[in-house]
C-alpha cells in the first residue's frame, strides 16, 4: 500500500512543477490607440505582447491610410526614462500645417525598432519601403509579426510602456497617392541630396503611446501631446534618427518610380 501511495503522489507533484513556468512566464500585453497626425484621417490599434519565451509580438490594425501604398512604421522611444511622446501640432516649426519626420523626432525620439514585414528590424531599416506593410485598396493595413528576443534592443520587454508606434505616409492633396504636388519633395531626403521623394511619403500619419501603464496590464492609451519642455534639441535627434531613415530613402525612390507615382 505504501508503494502505491508513492506512485500516486509523484505524478501530481510533477504536474505542479510543469505548470509553474507557464504561470511565471505568462504573456504580457499592452494596447495602444493610434490617433491621426497631420489630419491624415487614419486611426487604429496596436498590441505589443512580451511573450513567455522572451519574444515581442506586434499586431497592428489601421484604417484610413493612403491606399495601395507602403507605410513605414516604427516603435519609437527609449528605455532610459526619457520624456518622449507623440508630437503636438506646435512641432510644425516651418508653419506649413504639417509635422514632418524631422520636426517630430524631438518629440517621439529615435527609431527603436523598425516594424518591417520581414528581415532586419533595426533603425537601419527605418525606411526599407520594400519590407514595410502596404495598405490595401480601402486604406486598411494589417500587420502581425513576432520578433525574436535575440533581435530586440536591450530592455525592450521591460519598458513596453515607454515605447510608442508611429506610422508614416499621408495624402495631403487627397488624390489617393503620394506625389510631389501634395507637399513637394521630402525635406528629409533633400537634406541628403536625394530628389524626387514626396514629403507625403515621409510625414507621420498616426501615433499612439501607452500612457501610464506597466507591462502586464492591458490599458488603452491615447496620445499624450505634452509640452516638449524636457526634450533635447532637434538637431541632435535628426542626426541620430533621421539618417537611419535616409539610409533606405533610395529604396523608396525606386519603389515610387516602379509604381508610377508622379
Amino acid at each position: 500500500m505504501r508503494l502505491r501511495r508513492s506512485m500516486l503522489v509523484l505524478p501530481a507533484a510533477t504536474a505542479v512543477l510543469l505548470a509553474a513556468p507557464t504561470t511565471a512566464f505568462a504573456d504580457e500585453s499592452v494596447q495602444v490607440r493610434l490617433d491621426a497626425l497631420n489630419d491624415s484621417g487614419a486611426w487604429g490599434t496596436a498590441t505589443l505582447t512580451a511573450t513567455g519565451n522572451g519574444d515581442l509580438k506586434i499586431s497592428i490594425r489601421s484604417k484610413g491610410l493612403v491606399p495601395n501604398s507602403p507605410h513605414a512604421q516604427h516603435l519609437h522611444g527609449a528605455v532610459d526614462n526619457m520624456d518622449f511622446h507623440c508630437p503636438p501640432m506646435s512641432a510644425d516649426r516651418d508653419g506649413n500645417g504639417f509635422v514632418s519626420t524631422e520636426e517630430g523626432l524631438p518629440s517621439y525620439g529615435d527609431i527603436f525598432i523598425s516594424l518591417t514585414s520581414k528581415g532586419d528590424t533595426t533603425k537601419a531599416s527605418g525606411l526599407a519601403v520594400d519590407r514595410m506593410p502596404v495598405a490595401d485598396a480601402q486604406g486598411n493595413l494589417s500587420y502581425d509579426r513576432t520578433i525574436a528576443g535575440a533581435d530586440l534592443p536591450q530592455g525592450t520587454l521591460q519598458h513596453l510602456k515607454d515605447l510608442h508606434v508611429v506610422q508614416h505616409g499621408i495624402d495631403a492633396n487627397n488624390n489617393g497617392k503620394y506625389d510631389l504636388e501634395g507637399l513637394g519633395e521630402s525635406t528629409l531626403a533633400k537634406s541628403a541630396g536625394l530628389t524626387g521623394i514626396p514629403q507625403e511619403a515621409t510625414d507621420p500619419a498616426t501615433c499612439g503611446m501607452v500612457s501610464g501603464a506597466a507591462a502586464g496590464s492591458v490599458p488603452v492609451g491615447g496620445v499624450d501631446t505634452g509640452d516638449g519642455s524636457s526634450l533635447t534639441d532637434s538637431s541632435s535627434l535628426y542626426t541620430i534618427g533621421g539618417i537611419a531613415l535616409l539610409a533606405a530613402a533610395g529604396v523608396f525612390a525606386a519603389h515610387r518610380r516602379l509604381r508610377g507615382h508622379n
